[in-house]
């Protein structure tokens, strides 16, 4: 078998990229290939911690199970987590190296292609094929000098492009016809095709366009993909996909209407890993909504959460100027709980203190929303941490920690929960207000049963759906649905395999 390789670019931002590679990478692994995916470049505050201890986004942690194997942080050897509007935290192969603003970091990511190319090199010779992602636009050529993660990626690797484009957002034509027209011709001969992504009409109608492509560009049209209903089941990239932002995404909602328990997520400023609460919006009972910047949180939930955060002190900063500290204690003294994951675990302590500026300009102590008794110190080094432990009650439980800071006080003398006999975060007396740094800890069925029977009045509740079960099966869907509406084969013969 040949080693092969396959990139998908994009005409745009979130034209589908990341779900096409990660369907097929489904697709591929179902016809006895070993297939990896990679990322040279991400821009993402949802990390995954991978089998080497390292950090990448989650859209590979995906695309790696897809593929049926561990995610390794060659998947993704440069991460950009946004820290904020100017600057973003820069992990390499798996490892935070510094915090740049976005002119600095043109300069830098410069040196940065040894390192992608050493990452791609060792998952080509470990695979059959490699199925890689772009970022962004394939037609940003004033980004092009010192590019890692589009056709200067494509370029130096000598890989093979199929172009997609969001047909949803309208423009489609123009935007495959214009990519091409702005490439030169050392690029276009990579440009192998295109897909028309989030069709959802009679392709009667899309023909003629088809043609007016293949007229002016020679170019192949792989296939015409119809929308796929199931790309809800799947965690979100990043925060853009958040319902309350200009995205047209509204998968993680929940369940309105009849659902007797109510979620309230905050939509911090640098929100991150806000999948943690996917299974959750799963449950049939559970209606979960996102809080926007600059509404109220609403007066009839059970829950508010916290979730984690790029920048603790720039969003404990933002909640206050939104009022919610105001809207938690009244939520409080209405009876309802709070729980805070990671950054937001430190948001309800007594305070927080940066004295290394590890994330901030300067160093800074802030007081904390005072609901634990407990106070955090951030630190230059970075906890990542992956494992899976049973809990106090026999819970079998998969997470992870990556953050900056430790958090001590009397607060964890009462633990929110015992890993294999280690204690974990904290909480109140009252025990209505809790918190830890771990993530993913509602992917477990058994634990997230247990966590709601408290808003159940002790039932576990019927039907609880086994998350990752519902995760693969929608990816063995998502493979069903591109072998129906692509071109597979032409798309495996382009890629040498």
């Amino acid at each position: 078998m040949s080693k092969g390789a396959l990139m998908i670019q994009g005409t745009a931002s979130n034209a589908g990229k990341s779900l096409i590679v990660a369907g097929l990478c489904r697709c591929f692994t179902r016809r006895g290939l070993r297939v990896m995916p990679f990322k040279p470049q991400n821009m993402s505050n949802n990390a995954a911690i991978t089998a080497d201890g390292g950090e990448i986004g989650r859209a590979q942690a995906l695309q790696a199970r897809a593929c049926g194997t561990e995610p390794v942080s060659d998947m993704n050897p440069v991460l950009l987590k946004p820290e904020s509007d100017k600057g973003s935290q820069v992990v390499v192969q798996g490892h935070s190296r510094a915090t740049m603003s976005a002119a600095d970091y043109l300069s830098y990511k410069r040196t940065l292609m040894p390192f992608v190319m050493e990452s791609f090199g060792r998952l080509r010779s470990a695979s059959d094929l490699v199925i890689v992602e772009g970022a962004g636009s394939i037609s940003e050529v004033n980004l092009r000098e010192g590019d890692i993660s589009n056709m200067g990626f494509a370029v130096e690797a000598d890989v093979p492009v199929a172009l997609v484009a969001d047909i949803d957002r309208g423009g489609a034509l123009a935007a495959v016809v214009g990519s091409w027209y702005l490439l030169p011709d050392d690029e276009r001969r990579l440009l192998r095709g295109y897909i028309m992504n989030k069709f959802r009409g009679d392709y009667k109608v899309l023909k003629p366009a088809v043609d007016i492509i293949g007229r002016h560009t020679g170019l192949q049209c792989f296939g015409v993909l119809q929308w796929f209903k199931g790309a809800s089941a799947f965690p979100a990239e990043d925060s853009m996909a958040l319902p309350g932002s200009n995205s047209s995404y509204q998968g993680k909602r929940g369940n309105p209407g009849d659902a007797r328990i109510k979620i309230y997520v905050l939509e911090l400023s640098r929100i991150s890993n806000f999948d943690d609460f996917d299974p959750l919006a799963a449950e049939n009972d559970v209606d979960l909504a996102y809080v926007p910047p600059g509404k109220a949180i609403p007066g009839d939930g059970d829950l508010v959460v916290i979730p984690g955060t790029k920048s603790t002190i720039g969003d404990l900063d933002f909640l206050r100027a939104q009022g919610w500290d105001i809207d938690i204690a009244a939520h409080l003294h209405r009876g309802g709980r709070v729980l805070g994951v990671c950054g937001g675990y430190q948001m309800l302590g007594m305070e927080v203190s940066d004295p290394c500026a590890s994330e901030n300009p300067e160093p800074r102590t802030v007081s904390g929303l005072g609901l634990l008794d407990v106070a955090t110190v951030m630190e230059p080094r970075k906890t990542l941490r992956r494992f899976t432990a049973v809990t106090q009650h026999g819970d079998d439980v998969t997470g992870y920690e990556i953050h900056m800071g430790s958090t001590r006080g009397p607060g964890t003398d009462r633990p929110m929960l015992s890993l294999d006999g280690v204690p974990e975060g904290a909480r109140s007396e009252d025990e209505r207000t809790e918190g830890c740094y771990v993530h993913g800890l509602f992917t477990s069925d058994s634990y997230r049963a247990r966590y709601l029977s408290v808003f159940r009045g002790g039932a576990g509740g019927e039907k609880r759906p086994v998350y990752w079960k519902k995760i693969d099966d929608a990816l063995d869907d998502l493979s069903d649905h591109i072998e129906k509406y692509l071109n597979v084969e032409d798309l495996a013969a382009i890629s040498g395999v």
